[in-house]
């Protein structure tokens, strides 16, 4: 299976301490230069930043078509681009990511995209995670992760907690 992400759920998850959840899902991880570039940007301690550098499981690709990321940089940012760009170019069978404009732009593109969320969903589902609801309180508070209280009810819900 071949899954790129953006930089956010790798930073959430580390910073919550549960960034093997997508190591133990997926294997192996893809990501971008620029997601990359905006992970390390954080400093040596900073969410992330010890996984993509130590761990052999992210891996960092390389993005070829110059016209497709420069078609995407017109609406998005750098490190979303470029993993929208990698994951048609590796086609991917999924795409980490929670913008909601990268994931349409993705999935305009014939993309599978998956936010945090659903990771932590399925997670659970796979009897990874015993309970999503304190995984979501601890993205919250350790990370800054945004989630509307009506997504958090239909998460909670859905994991039926």
């Amino acid at each position: 299976m071949i899954v790129v992400s953006d930089s956010s759920p790798i930073i959430a998850l580390d910073a919550a301490g549960h960034l093997e959840l997508l190591h133990r899902l997926y294997g192996e991880v893809l990501i971008p230069a620029a997601v990359e570039t905006e992970i390390l940007g954080g400093g040596i301690g900073a969410p992330g930043v010890a996984a993509v550098t130590n761990l052999p499981w992210i891996r960092v690709g390389v993005v070829s078509d110059r016209t497709l990321l420069g078609a995407l940089l017109l609406q998005l940012d750098t490190g979303e681009a470029e993993a929208i760009a990698l994951a048609v170019q590796a086609k991917a069978d999924l795409l980490l990511i929670d913008e909601r404009r990268a994931r349409r732009s993705a999935q305009n593109l014939g993309v599978k995209v998956v936010g945090l969320i659903a990771v932590l969903l399925e997670a659970k589902r796979q009897g990874l995670l015993s309970a999503v609801r304190p995984v979501l309180d601890s993205l919250s508070s350790q990370s800054g992760f945004w989630i509307s209280q009506a997504l958090y009810d239909h998460a909670v819900k859905v994991a039926g907690e």
